[in-house]
């Protein structure tokens, strides 16, 4: 398939997931050209630059176009769209979250939405954007799909999880092309009903429903670019980095993965869970067990409060030397009707830190206020409760090459933890002056699928 028809599509006809069959290689010589493009012709040309490794059906003026299109200083403040600094010795910080909605999502949301725009225009088509959200997916997803006049936009949120600055971001857009769901339980309980609307293929195609998750391999792709220009920016093109990365639905981290198997220099990728921490007990133990929504605890990190990493499939492709048949096993069978995966016995159970780099950590509630702290008064720098998760495991697994933590969001949308860490809210910067007094507009999905596409039945714009 071509990688428009991808875009469009979102979860494969079987409720899979896209890969390549094979990763662009990046040589030293590669590398370093990409360098001298990021230097000198800036991010949106560096952008178009790899992602046209993967995209064989848009022609390259077009695809420069899309990324000059996303990433402007007006949206994100700065020409270097994800400028790296230092934070302390050995210890980076890529800045991501610059963007509309303060949040990493930005980062692939703004380019998706300009992939979209440009491709139903192109078929003249119209699409059903059907996505889960923990906090910050959703928000920057439809203000990336604002306007874009081909596109619906039909967002889960779990009730009651997020912040009060997070509802207000999504639930205060009111137009009927954006429909904002709320689901009693957790994110995996909105991701699994994402998922059983696009197992119906009569009703997928029906409504053309697509998705913005980073189940949709374009969004995953468009986050490896910052992964090669943060190496970069951090090594000079000259050597190792590793990063770690705050992660709950493992689609942050998997771009790290795509971007290392591309042959970037990442020694290790350093998965950094909060409470809610599966993937930790995975990489340390071998095996992986989900929780159910009752088990997956509300934590001071919201946007990670997963309990089912809807991208670890992919990485789990690579890890048992892409078998296809072996994933359908254990993601199909043995996870849903065990809950678990075990793989000690397997021939590639120590290959996600062998070969694969990864290396793992946990943060709790009392980790991220000190976190938090400590980085405001030693660096002047507010980070936000991901971030300082990231941080923390960071600091904890720091080797000789640079240690980049990528940041999640910005700290305006977590102002209690903020001020239990340092004694006052952040300041509220003047585009978002209206984001918490602004009316609220959602519908309640308490009854299941048959709810839900009910609710996109009846308020389809396109129907």
């Amino acid at each position: 398939m071509g990688f428009t028809d991808i875009l469009l599509e979102g979860l494969a006809p079987d409720g899979g997931l896209y890969v390549p069959e094979t990763y662009p290689q990046l040589s030293s010589d590669d590398l370093h050209r990409l360098g001298q493009i990021l230097l000198y012709e800036g991010y949106p040309k560096f952008a178009s630059t790899i992602l046209g490794l993967f995209i064989d059906d848009i022609p390259t003026s077009d695809l420069e176009g899309i990324t000059r299109r996303a990433y402007t200083k007006e949206k994100f403040g700065t020409d270097l769209i994800a400028p790296v600094n230092q934070l302390e010795r050995g210890l980076w910080l890529a800045h991501l979250s610059q963007g509309p909605t303060a949040a990493f999502k930005d980062m692939a949301m703004q380019v998706l939405g300009q992939f979209f725009d440009y491709e139903l225009a192109r078929r003249s088509q119209t699409m059903t954007i059907l996505g889960a959200t923990s906090g910050d997916t959703g928000s920057a997803a439809e203000f990336a799909l604002l306007d874009a006049n081909r596109v619906q936009v039909f967002m889960l949120s779990p009730l009651g999880r997020m912040t009060p600055f997070q509802r207000g971001q999504m639930y205060g857009i009111n137009t009927p092309r954006i429909v904002n769901v709320t689901v009693p339980g957790s994110f995996d309980d909105c991701q699994d009903l994402v998922k059983e609307v696009n197992s119906d293929a009569e009703f997928k195609a029906r409504f053309s429903i697509g998705a913005v998750n980073s189940i949709n391999w374009a969004r995953l792709v468009s986050q490896v670019v910052y992964y090669i220009s943060s190496w970069f920016q951090a090594s000079k093109g000259d050597g190792e980095v590793s990063f770690s990365v705050p992660s709950g639905n493992f689609g942050n981290i998997c771009a790290g993965h795509v971007a290392r198997m591309m042959g970037v220099p990442i020694r290790h990728l350093v998965c950094a869970t909060n409470e809610n921490n599966v993937l930790a007990e995975f990489f340390t133990t071998g095996v992986y067990r989900i929780r159910t929504s009752t088990e997956t605890f509300v934590t001071s990190s919201p946007s990670m409060d997963i309990s089912k990493a809807s991208n670890f499939e992919r990485f789990f492709f690579d890890l048992c030397g892409r078998d296809s048949a072996e994933v359908a096993h254990l993601f199909g069978e043995q996870l849903n009707q065990t809950g678990v995966i075990d793989i000690r016995s397997k021939p590639y159970a120590f290959a996600s830190q062998d070969v694969y780099g990864f290396r793992t950590g946990v943060s709790t509630h009392s980790d991220r206020v000190a976190t938090i702290a400590d980085v405001f008064r030693r660096d002047d720098y507010l980070i936000d409760p991901h971030t300082a998760d990231g941080v923390k495991v960071a600091r904890e697994l720091m080797s000789t090459e640079p240690m980049i933590a990528m940041e999640t969001a910005l700290p305006v949308k977590f102002g209690s933890i903020t001020r239990e860490a340092i004694g006052r809210v952040p300041a509220i910067p003047a585009r978002f002056s209206q984001v918490l007094d602004a009316e609220q507009h959602t519908v309640l999905c308490d009854g299941g699928v048959d709810q839900l596409k009910a609710i996109i039945e009846s308020r389809s714009i396109f129907a």
